[in-house]
């Protein structure tokens, strides 16, 4: 606005002259634009709050098209990997194309650190991801995918040189439970998924947190949007030379897979909505609440997975998934909506 100290137009300084026996202007109360920046930090952390649930979520419904294809057509996950992302890459280009942001890709050293999120960070998490639906199934898979929370926690410490808040630490403890949990059924003395699940799955929660906490200058720079869309466009390519590579490597050629209709609507909701729309929205949450916080709002992917497995899969979940879930969403309410005072005193504090 143009009305700031003394510097309003003509119309506005005579509107704001008393006139005789009128009653004289109101002075602005004390602290309203204190009041006016906290409503705005508070409705800024709530779009980030609702963008980063809502990416998450979709990426349940994603892991169950991931389970969907891999269960029913002869489909590698390095394939489902490839189209995706690729297919998410393009829609994201078509949408920047149309913004102009050419003066991003003319940054050599921005493309460079822009290939490394994408390879290093996107690809990682989305090949790990379908290797471990491929051993187990989409809700194991996206609660081992939870892991990525501890890390993210665990370099923000070490970075910042501070420990984790109580709420923080409490969070991280009912996820990491939830996990143990629905990973042992309950029962320390076995897990209920193989070893090499369990495996990929660490490697896809260290994936995980590397994406999120990597970006962080990059979004500061140019935006979620254009970050998270030149990266999933690079991790498409990689996605696909390794799966090419995988098919020359072991003598199965480049045929394409052959789909039905069911195949095809799949793979197009899993580009669309379980990869653009997700990446999208998910970012753009982290972005706004910050590394920590967006990590823990991630544990809103296993119940879109498991509610989406279980009627449209068919799924079995036990009661210890189910309680695991619980937990996970009591981990959303303590440390997310618990969050927002300080975050918007952070916020103004950073802006002084």
């Amino acid at each position: 606005m143009s009305g700031g100290m003394g510097g309003g137009s003509a119309a506005e300084e005579e509107v704001a002259v008393p006139t005789a026996g009128s009653p004289p202007p109101e002075a602005p109360a004390p602290g309203a634009g204190i009041a006016a920046g906290e409503a705005f930090f508070r409705r800024r952390f709530w779009r980030g709050i609702v963008c980063a649930l809502v990416g998450a979520g979709l990426w349940g419904f994603s892991g169950a098209c991931a389970q969907f294809l891999l269960s029913n057509y002869d489909i590698t996950p390095p394939f489902v990997t490839a189209v995706r992302m690729l297919g998410a890459g393009l829609l994201f280009l078509v949408v920047l194309a149309a913004r102009q942001r050419e003066r991003l890709l003319r940054d050599r050293r921005t493309l460079g650190r822009l290939a490394v999120f994408g390879a290093g960070g996107l690809y990682l998490c989305q090949i790990t991801y379908a290797i471990v639906i491929d051993y187990t199934n989409a809700g194991t898979a996206t609660v081992l995918q939870c892991t990525g929370i501890a890390f993210v926690m665990l370099f923000t410490c070490i970075v910042g040189r501070a420990l984790p808040r109580a709420k923080e630490l409490v969070g991280l403890g009912a996820a990491l439970f939830a996990t143990w949990l629905i990973a042992t059924q309950g029962d320390p003395s076995a897990l209920s998924l193989p070893l090499p699940g369990l495996v990929w799955g660490i490697a896809n929660g260290l994936s995980v947190a590397f994406y999120i906490m990597y970006p962080k200058k990059l979004f500061a720079e140019w935006g979620s949007f254009a970050v998270t869309g030149i990266g999933m466009l690079v991790g498409g390519v990689a996605a696909a030379l390794v799966w090419l590579a995988g098919g020359v490597v072991d003598g199965a050629g480049l045929a394409l897979p052959t789909l039905d209709a069911a195949g095809f609507l799949v793979f197009g909701l899993i580009i669309v909505v379980g990869t653009f729309a997700a990446f999208a929205l998910y970012l753009h949450g982290v972005s706004i609440v910050g590394s920590v916080k967006g990590s823990l709002l991630g544990v809103a992917e296993p119940a879109g997975a498991m509610v989406i497995a279980a009627l449209w899969l068919h799924t079995p979940f036990s009661a210890w998934d189910w309680i695991g879930l619980v937990l996970m969403a009591a981990m959303i309410a303590l440390v997310s909506l618990s969050g927002q005072n300080s975050e918007g005193k952070r916020k103004r504090s950073g802006a002084r």
